[in-house]
């Protein structure tokens, strides 16, 4: 029987950086097993995962997110000018967003808080609107029509995946009836295996023109260690937000989601530190309900005699694995790419990242 979740495991040791910071400009942290760990948001993973380039070729553009809707008419009536007047777009987006849907209610220059807006799906909303003032409909007669094609208008989220995958909130107008979409794609906030003192950068600018001292002194945080990522993905429920789309469908964009699991790297400090790392663990599971392994590391990991935390991450990772697999009599079917351990026995090992992605796509099967 086909399993409905996908869960996906990470580890990945980063050398000193500094990935995502708090208002502080201090690294993002959390406290789990009563100990500090080095923190990347799932907000900030999830936006360099869509604002990637494997992301823009593989699963299309991102959505614009934004609370400025005066700067979106603009972006849209750019966007979509060849294909529709701007009279159209203008009324589309004032019925979508309009508290009375009146697509003569002025657009306000701000809502009421950033969401994501698809060009595609707004490409469809005008195509309804133009088609309703063809056949002499009002606002409510064109709402209707909307209504009743909303599995159509699904089908759009197809060029707008990030909304289908993350979800969307909609308060207003129309959008708070067919714009709500349910979130496909659960993403944890990635933490290190093992307890982290952060160190201390100070650095000075140096002014080619200033004869003695530096120009500027400043201090900053970093760290490295060995994160966990999990991210879990509802089959059924990015089905349904993409109009019903076929299951392999969803299979593709999953083994592109393994991929950007596996390789993307949020870009902060980058030109400081280079954390370029791609994952040295990816572990697949097709299962009947999302299981984080986030646990294992509860206990923070010890680094081991020869020092270093990724092999014990490694080893602890997968003992905790079997634990829950046989605990709970999880039916799952799991694979497993990494470089340079051996899975346990009642796990697939795949020899590369592009092996493990077909196995996805292939519905975990051989």
């Amino acid at each position: 029987m086909d399993k409905n979740f996908i869960n996906f495991h990470i580890l990945i040791s980063h050398s000193p950086s500094c990935l995502n910071r708090d208002d502080m400009n201090m690294q993002k942290s959390a406290i789990f097993g009563g100990k500090r760990r080095v923190r990347i948001s799932s907000q900030s993973l999830k936006r360099t995962i869509r604002k990637s380039p494997y992301y823009a070729q593989h699963l299309g553009e991102a959505t614009i997110r934004t609370k400025h809707l005066s700067l979106l008419q603009g972006e849209f009536i750019k966007n979509l000018s060849g294909r529709f007047d701007p009279d159209i777009i203008n009324k589309t987006l004032a019925l979508l967003i309009s508290k009375d849907k009146d697509w003569k209610a002025e657009v306000p220059a701000e809502g009421d808080a950033v969401a994501p807006w698809a060009i595609e799906e707004m490409a469809w909303f005008c195509g309804q609107v133009k088609k309703g003032l063809e056949q002499g409909l009002d606002e409510k007669g064109i709402a209707k029509q909307m209504k009743e094609h909303a599995d159509v208008m699904r089908q759009a989220l197809d060029k707008g995946l990030d909304i289908a995958l993350a979800g969307r909130m909609a308060t207003s107008g129309l959008m708070s009836e067919l714009g709500k979409v349910d979130g496909a794609l659960s993403v944890s906030h990635v933490i290190t295996t093992h307890a982290v003192d952060a160190d201390i950068d100070w650095f000075t600018a140096v002014d080619d023109l200033q004869e003695l001292g530096s120009g500027h002194l400043d201090t900053q945080e970093f760290s490295s260690g060995v994160f966990y990522r999990y991210a879990s993905l509802n089959i059924g429920q990015l089905q349904e937000n993409l109009g019903n789309a076929p299951r392999e469908k969803v299979l593709e964009i999953a083994a592109h989601v393994l991929h950007l699991m596996a390789t993307v790297v949020p870009s902060a400090k980058q030109q400081s530190f280079a954390a370029h790392n791609l994952a040295d663990l990816a572990m697949v599971s097709f299962s009947d309900i999302p299981v984080s392994l986030a646990n294992a590391f509860e206990e923070p990991v010890k680094a081991s005699s020869g020092g270093g935390f990724l092999k014990p991450s490694v080893t602890v990772f997968h003992e905790y694995w079997q634990k829950i697999h046989a605990g709970y009599g999880l039916d799952e079917r799991t694979a497993e790419f990494s470089i340079g351990y051996e899975p346990p026995n009642n796990m697939k090992a795949k020899k590369t990242l592009a092996e493990l992605k077909t196995w996805v796509q292939t519905n975990g099967k051989e």
